[in-house]
């Protein structure tokens, strides 16, 4: 037997998928946030633009596809992957086509790919739904977009145990002092025994070692300089600004100086939402302000902008722990038609086109098993009715009703069966 690729799954029961989506749909449209769609398939390029050559991202876990045959001549610049986040993608469809309403306010979900181990809520193909608000300087939008968050996982999807960490990176002049400063500290003799990833990122993409989980280097960085002490008069402003407005709009957080993200793009406003429950990988939702990527990815002119990524397969675990706390839909009572012979089988089809085009669910037996047969497999079903028709039935144009939850049984004319069953 061929097995499914390492790092994937299958979804045989999308229920709680969908009921994540469904709430995000009617959430974001009280925001005025519209639904967008981007391909899966990216030029590499993009990535390596936006996300940076030394973020894991792009360094370890792209999946690029090679063309074989006569499209094997990929010319530079033209090399394609799989897309390993959307805010990117979506950046670029704002600058390639041209979007000139802002702030533009999107949301897109779907799968993407990294190549990393599957462990616990982290998969190679996984699922994410994305947010973007292209063209906002306001910090105020921050404020707005983080409550919306919020809102959305406390209210709608009822999640209680979940902490929002905060931090705020200041602009890009702030950032380029900031790391002298931090580079000064790692070369110094306090942060000599730093791990060999720890120096590997000091030397590439050093904001990124504070992402590090050995317990000796979180030790050593707890005396690191801080970037919110380094930070010019408008972002310090900003950063103020921000936490007053969280504040007044009732939005808990924690401050935590180390948070940077693992993604080059970002600058101000960071931020994630993490649970306990989750173990190891607790983050289910990450994002933050993103003023220059438009701009670096080809388009006119920078955009300021702000985004979140949530993962719905954590989501999903997250879920899996208080369902009875929420309110999802029920499936439609499900009616089986049981043909007890051949002959009935076309009576059994009419009838059932007749159920459908009453938008009533229905399931029609056809295989010719014997009447226990169908009778185990409408209890399996979870069948509300089981509607038979045998020779008597069909000689009578009648059927016989049996309420699989009661055991009552009724013979009914056939014209009827649609008002009984929508009673």
């Amino acid at each position: 037997m061929i097995s499914r690729v390492k790092g994937t799954q299958d979804f045989l029961d999308l229920t709680l998928y969908d009921f994540i989506i469904d709430q995000a749909r009617s959430h974001l449209a009280v925001y005025n946030f519209s639904h967008v769609e981007t391909p899966i398939i990216e030029h590499l390029e993009l990535f390596q633009r936006s996300l940076g050559e030394h973020t894991d991202v792009v360094s370890k876990e792209m999946f690029v596809i090679e063309p074989k045959g006569e499209a094997s001549e990929v010319k530079p610049g033209e090399k394609i992957c799989l897309r390993p986040e959307a805010t990117a993608s979506v950046a670029r469809a704002f600058a390639e086509n041209g979007v000139q309403t802002t702030p533009w306010k999107v949301f897109t979900y779907g799968p993407m790919f990294r190549y990393e181990r599957p462990q616990k809520g982290r998969y190679r193909q996984f699922h994410q739904l994305s947010i973007e608000v292209i063209g906002s300087n306001s910090i105020a939008q921050d404020a707005q977009f983080i409550k919306m968050l919020d809102r959305f996982f406390h209210e709608k999807l009822k999640l209680n145990n979940y902490a929002l960490l905060l931090n705020f990176i200041g602009c890009a002049q702030d950032r380029k002092a900031y790391v002298e400063k931090l580079q000064g500290f790692l070369n110094s003799p306090a942060a000599a025994q730093i791990c060999g990833q720890c120096l590997v990122r000091k030397e590439h993409n050093v904001l990124r070692i504070f992402d590090c989980k050995t317990s000796l280097c979180q030790e050593i960085y707890k005396n690191a300089p801080l970037i919110a002490d380094n930070m010019c008069e408008q972002c310090t402003s900003e950063w103020k600004q921000l936490q007053e407005q969280l504040s007044l709009l009732s939005v808990s957080y924690a401050y935590k100086p180390t948070l940077v993200r693992g993604l080059d793009y970002y600058n101000k406003t960071v931020f994630e939402f993490s649970s306990e429950n989750l173990g190891a990988q607790n983050a289910f939702c990450g994002g933050g302000r993103y003023d220059q990527l438009v701009g670096q990815i080809g388009g006119r002119e920078d955009q300021p902008s702000i985004g979140a990524a949530m993962g719905i397969e954590r989501i999903m675990l997250l879920l899996e722990q208080n369902l009875d706390k929420l309110r999802i839909p029920q499936k439609p009572a499900l009616q089986v038609i049981m043909p007890f012979a051949k002959e009935q089988q076309m009576l059994a089809l009419l009838l059932a086109d007749e159920l459908h085009a009453a938008g009533i669910t229905v399931e029609t037996l056809l295989e010719g098993d014997s009447i226990k047969s169908m009778m185990k497999k409408a209890n399996k079903l979870g069948a509300a009715h089981a509607i038979m028709l045998g020779e008597d039935e069909q000689q009578n144009r009648t059927v016989t009703v049996k309420n699989m939850i009661t055991g009552e049984q009724v013979i009914i004319a056939q014209t009827e069966l649609v008002g009984y069953l929508k009673k």
